[in-house]
């Protein structure tokens, strides 16, 4: 495993694919992501931590059913067991990473669209239950 350093605000600014890991330890997983307009990530519980950060653009976080906004500079906290969602409420797209702690992909994951990560998810099952 090696480290990762890079200018991450400007990495998920430029980033179109729906899923993108760039890091991989033991115990953490640094996760970029983009939502394009009015694309929602789906409501999922994961098994693990989850830390999502607003790098461009406005959209809605969903925790355990309380809808509040997440836009950029904003971060949101998600523990283990959380039923959680994030949705791109306009029509630029939403650039977002998150940390999952341990991990929830495996590393090197690239998922280019959302319809490419549920199939790749319904083949090989993550730390999660997708709603």
């Amino acid at each position: 495993m090696q480290p990762y350093q890079g200018e991450l605000k400007e990495v998920a600014k430029h980033n179109d694919d729906f899923r993108r890991v760039l890091f991989t330890a033991t115990n953490s997983q640094l996760v970029i992501m983009a939502l394009p307009g009015g694309e929602e990530i789906g409501e999922e519980v994961h098994q693990v931590d989850q830390i999502l950060y607003a790098v461009e653009g406005d959209g809605e976080a969903f925790l355990d059913g309380r809808r509040m906004s997440f836009e950029k500079g904003d971060a949101v906290a998600v523990p283990a067991g959380t039923r959680h969602n994030i949705r791109n409420a306009e029509k630029k797209p939403l650039k977002l990473f998150t940390v999952y702690a341990p991990p929830q992909h495996p590393a090197g994951t690239v998922h280019h669209t959302k319809a490419e990560a549920l199939a790749a998810e319904a083949k090989e099952p993550v730390r999660s239950e997708r709603q």
